[in-house]
């Protein structure tokens, strides 16, 4: 009898359909039970593990399903010891909700039992928030849940993962500790997604990924340099292609809706030829292919977008998509950023940016890096030792890129003085919380945000966080503004920005708050261990006006009323 390894992880989900991902231990057909008809799919095979991404068509809008999972007729999930609400799959409404819940946070280390893990990895904020969901009415859970990166951490890996690599090959040998192929990112993604209550999330709230550096190795992309010494090695080509067919499967096909993945023709043929046979070759042809730079493109577009009713979601590739060699620097290539400036255009009320990486950080870092950029370009020793504290100190984020950033910039710019309500950038990696309101010389109409929350379960190191408060100090800020614009090769920036909350340090989930017009960020901190995680209040700022309480004005911290009436 087949058995379930890894899921259901419910995945896109709109007002019709929904995916439902699995892993089994064996090849079997995958069915969904509970919606009429039963929608089942053949597991296909990659490297001798088995997946299925089961299409559910034909749904009714704005209502709940609950669903079972069945491997050849036999039913696996719920557990059979299950003790939590039933995995249900809730559509959206026609024209939208009209009150929309949108959890989001990065950085996910697994569950350690190991006690100084335990201790330096603190409380998983995903697993205090299943906990919540327990005793909640369902009107009351979130209606989706975006991971902004580092899902798994492929060059940090858990003391469990380093004593399993070790009866693979010899860890006293490059790459270490470190994952180094396609069958050891498998051990990192049933480590971190097999934990019961974000298991049980995330069978239940429709979830959108986007990988970050650690999904691949610690400032993966940073520069051409970085990419020229690290392909010196004689591991990084298996690590570079295990991790993008792996992220292909675990997380990017997911993302997709119905119709994308039928007009995916990768997706096609891994699945036609994984049924009957194996797909690793196709896969890592296919890996191979995405990390190509061909005329400032990229091989593949991770990007991708999501429509909730009123609200818009644009989630950027930050990583893979770099264009770093032939002397040009681009957070995302020409191509790719074509297609985000054309689907930002449409009718929605609030736009959200998904980005790994921070567009608008504290301000001596966003300008160190600007200047650092510069000084990696000159020539001789002064550029090698640029691009030393450039990899040394994790320069590397949007503004790192200028060029790039400021394009990104002019794009939010036109959206804003549309007659959209909002748009916030929603973005992890930096670990810890803030949220940041931006102005422009121009007059907008919409309210415009950084909104950072990292980590979900990754403590920052204590030493770190007096650096990140003393980043926000102004009269720090001011003195390296003021050697950036004594640079000829340095534009103003086109933005302005002022934080209205945080930093904020510790394990943490962020909750977008969507009614109407009206928009709010609710944060809230981890704290009890893995054995009785819990959540408490840190803080919530109004992003947009409430019809409803003149006193909240946006960037004031207000407290949020209950979503059910």
């Amino acid at each position: 009898m087949p058995k379930l390894l890894l899921g259901p992880l419910l995945r896109h989900t709109d007002t019709t359909s929904a995916t439902i991902w699995v892993e089994t231990d064996q090849p079997c057909t995958v069915t969904v039970s509970g919606p009429e008809p039963a929608p089942s799919a053949h597991t296909f095979t990659v490297a001798g593990h088995h997946y299925a991404l089961v299409v559910i068509a034909g749904l009714t809008p704005a209502t709940s399903t609950p669903y079972q999972v069945l491997l050849d007729d036999e039913q696996v999930w719920p557990l059979a010891d299950s003790s939590y609400p039933p995995s249900r799959i809730r559509t959206f409404p026609e024209g939208g909700d009209p009150e929309f819940l949108l959890l989001f946070g990065s950085c996910r280390m697994p569950d350690s039992d190991d006690p100084k893990e335990m201790r330096t990895m603190g409380t998983d904020a995903l697993a205090a928030y299943a906990t919540r969901m327990h005793e909640q009415d369902e009107r009351d859970w979130p209606d989706s849940l975006l991971l902004v990166g580092d899902q798994v951490y492929a060059d940090d890996t858990t003391k469990a993962t380093k004593e399993w690599i070790s009866k693979r090959r010899d860890i006293s040998k490059p790459p270490y500790g470190e994952v180094a192929d396609f069958e050891e990112y498998t051990r990192l993604y049933h480590e971190s997604w097999a934990s019961p209550l974000a298991r049980w999330l995330m069978s239940t709230v429709p979830t959108s990924m986007i990988f970050d550096d650690h999904d691949v190795r610690d400032d993966w992309n940073t520069s051409q340099a970085w990419r020229d010494e690290i392909e010196r090695t004689s591991w990084w080509h298996d690590r570079e292609r295990g991790a993008l067919a792996s992220y292909w499967i675990y997380q990017h096909i997911g993302n997709l809706a119905p119709d994308d993945l039928g007009d995916d023709e990768i997706y096609e043929k891994v699945v036609a030829q994984g049924r009957d046979g194996d797909a690793a070759d196709l896969l890592r042809e296919f890996a191979d292919r995405a990390r190509q730079e061909v005329n400032g493109r990229k091989g593949t577009r991770w990007s991708y977008r999501r429509d909730f009713g009123n609200v818009r979601m644009l989630v950027i590739d930050t990583r893979s998509g770099r264009i770093l060699s032939g002397g040009v620097r681009s957070m995302v290539g020409d191509g790719e950023f074509e297609w985000i400036e054309q689907h930002a255009d449409g009718t929605y009320d609030h736009l959200l940016i998904g980005s790994s990486l921070p567009w608008l950080m504290p301000h001596a870092i966003s300008h160190i890096q600007s200047m650092n950029e510069v000084a990696c370009r000159r020539p001789g020793w002064r550029g090698r030792l640029a691009e030393k504290f450039r990899q040394v100190s994790d320069l590397e984020h949007w503004p790192s890129f200028r060029a790039s950033s400021d394009r990104l910039t002019r794009l939010i710019l036109r959206i804003a003085k549309s007659d959209v309500a909002s748009v916030s950038v929603l973005s992890g990696d930096v670990h810890h919380v803030y949220a940041a309101r931006a102005s422009f010389p121009e007059e907008v109409k919409a309210a415009v945000f950084q909104l950072t929350c990292s980590p979900v379960h990754n403590q920052v190191e204590r030493l770190m966080r007096p650096l990140f408060v003393l980043a926000w100090w102004r009269p720090l800020a001011a003195v390296f503004r003021w050697l950036m614009f004594r640079s000829p090769h340095i534009d103003p920036m086109p933005v302005e920005w002022s934080k209205v909350s945080g930093p904020f340090f510790g394990n943490a989930i962020a909750s977008l708050r969507i009614k109407g017009r009206h928009a709010e960020m609710v944060v809230e901190q981890a704290e009890g261990g893995r054995f009785a995680p819990r959540l408490k209040p840190l803080t919530t700022v109004v992003l947009t006006d409430d019809p409803n309480n003149p006193a909240a004005s946006p960037g004031r911290r207000a407290r949020w009323r209950s979503r059910r009436p």
